[in-house]
């Protein structure tokens, strides 16, 4: 199984940049042909949060618009950048979607994988949460099904990543979620945003790993009181293959390269 993530796209309204210099919809329409192009195809998309710059039902249309080539089922949850209720308007006709409630979690049982969405928003702040009511909500969900293989995703990380202005907005009582994970070894990997960044760690005895964005960079900076700034590296998507009872991760840069070359010639020799 090959599962997808996308993370923090950032879609303004039509025809706006992101701070006045980013065309986030070209970025995020050139992801969808990169996804749209690969030779093997996912059978799942994830994405974990920051679809939009400021939750706008307008930034939302043009989500919708440019995600609508993707065929396969797509999952998403919210990030800081966007609006609980806008993004459930714009997404009511994806079911798994709870259609009350405070909060965007969700559980899918539909795959080979258990896939859980966490809401770690806090409405009109950068950095996230697992309150008590979100992480009693978890702990029950995952003593429903103890066996299964189980994958969460979120869009705050729980870890610190040295970038400091980042890591300021993580997801507060990360270490609380933490401790009650170990208390359930059938989760075995966490996929978040947020940092902009590719970044992968063991916490808890679980690997935590954070996507690029699709479409810009948080500046590589881990010094003391470093600025908020960001670049436009190479954006990119994560793949993430479930193998041999494992989850195989692939960082899948979106543009034109040259190749793919042959490294052996027609005999089979290593090319001179």
């Amino acid at each position: 199984m090959l599962i997808a993530q996308v993370t923090d796209p950032h879609i303004k309204a039509e025809g706006r940049l992101a701070y006045k210099k980013i065309d986030t919809a070209a970025n995020l329409a050139a992801c969808v042909q990169h996804l749209l192009n690969l030779l093997e195809k996912p059978d799942l998309i994830l994405l974990t949060g920051d679809l939009t710059d400021f939750g706008r039902l307008e930034e939302y249309t043009l989500v919708r618009r440019l995600l609508a080539p993707l065929k396969m089922p797509l999952f998403v949850i919210p990030g800081n950048h966007d609006h609980r209720e806008n993004l459930r308007s714009a997404f009511k006709d994806h079911d798994y979607l709870p259609r009350g409630g405070q909060f965007l979690h969700y559980v899918i049982d539909d795959y080979p994988l258990r896939i859980i969405g966490l809401d770690t928003t806090i409405p009109g702040k950068p950095g996230g949460e697992l309150c008590e009511q979100r992480l009693s909500w978890l702990d029950q969900q995952l003593r429903k099904e103890r066996n299964k293989p189980t994958l969460l995703f979120m869009h705050h990380p729980p870890i610190k990543t040295g970038i400091q202005h980042m890591d300021v907005q993580n997801c507060r009582n990360g270490e609380a979620l933490g401790i009650m994970l170990e208390q359930h070894p059938q989760v075995f990997q966490i996929l978040c945003g947020h940092v902009h960044r590719p970044i992968h760690t063991q916490w808890h005895g679980i690997t935590v790993t954070i996507a690029p964005s699709s479409s810009h960079y948080v500046a590589l900076d881990t010094r003391d009181n470093g600025p908020a700034d960001w670049m436009l590296e190479p954006p990119a998507v994560q793949l993430h293959y479930w193998q041999d009872s494992r989850l195989i991760s692939h960082l899948s840069f979106i543009g034109e390269f040259i190749g793919p070359y042959p490294f052996f010639d027609a005999d089979g020799n290593l090319i001179d």
